[in-house]
């Protein structure tokens, strides 16, 4: 059996990335959502999560952002140094209890904006959070592959408009390996993000909503879940197909 969860990413950064969300879950494939508790717009989130039960939600840990300019990665911004281990612990835990205060229960699973989780001390602190609440997080949980190749951008923030097409996205859910596999994309409507990723967003919804992906789900057996649907520490295959 497969089985695919379609997480989008930076839900609550704007009125506009929510509903670009909201519309990848009630019309396409869209089966989870990882908040940002910081931002402007999280109780929007919250609130249509309240809704819409089906949407697991899971915390997206904001610690900044950083652009890759002149052979360098250069910061946007900074909530705390993620090189000292006090203050990402101190600040993880503070927005796990604004997750907690907001949605009245644990997120489903945990993951990082631009996954400084890969790195220390900030991998060792999530480790810990996923592992006291036993939830999965990114890359590190057993049974869950990650794939982060629906992404309209290079590594070094170069445009990858290819990786963002119904084509691309069908050929992903195709070539999907047996067990479970956690598929990140990061649907919107806003292009006045003062973000790295902000035009590609749009042309996400479109793909992830697009009827041929459906069609190419069942015609592949791949059955849609969520994290919440599946077994802590459950076994299984660990990279992306």
């Amino acid at each position: 059996m497969r089985y695919l969860i379609v997480n989008a990413d930076d839900f609550g950064l704007s009125a506009q990335t929510n509903r670009g969300i909201a519309i990848a879950h009630e019309r396409g494939i869209v089966t989870s959502a990882s908040v940002m508790v910081r931002e402007a717009a999280a109780r929007e989130a919250f609130a249509y999560a309240r809704e819409h039960g089906a949407l697991d939600l899971g915390l997206h840990v904001d610690l900044g952002e950083w652009r890759y300019r002149d052979g360098e990665w250069l910061p946007l911004y900074h909530v705390v140094d993620v090189a000292d281990e006090r203050a990402v612990s101190a600040e993880v835990r503070r927005q796990l209890e604004s997750f907690l205060a907001m949605r009245g229960a644990p997120p489903t699973h945990i993951d990082t904006h631009q996954h400084v989780h890969q790195r220390s001390p900030a991998k060792e602190v999530l480790a810990a959070t996923a592992d006291a609440l036993r939830i999965p997080l990114r890359h590190a949980a057993p049974g869950i592959r990650y794939c982060g190749d629906f992404y309209g951008q290079s590594a070094e923030g170069w445009p990858v408009q290819e990786a963002i097409t119904t084509d691309a996205l069908v050929s992903i859910v195709r070539n999907l390996g047996p067990g479970v596999t956690e598929l990140a994309c990061h649907p919107g409507f806003d292009e006045t993000l003062d973000t790295t990723y902000r035009a590609e967003r749009a042309q996400e919804v479109r793909a992830l909503c697009d009827p041929r992906v459906k069609e190419a789900l069942a015609a592949s057996r791949v059955v849609l879940t969520g994290f919440s649907r599946l077994p802590y520490g459950a076994p299984g295959p660990a990279s992306c197909a």
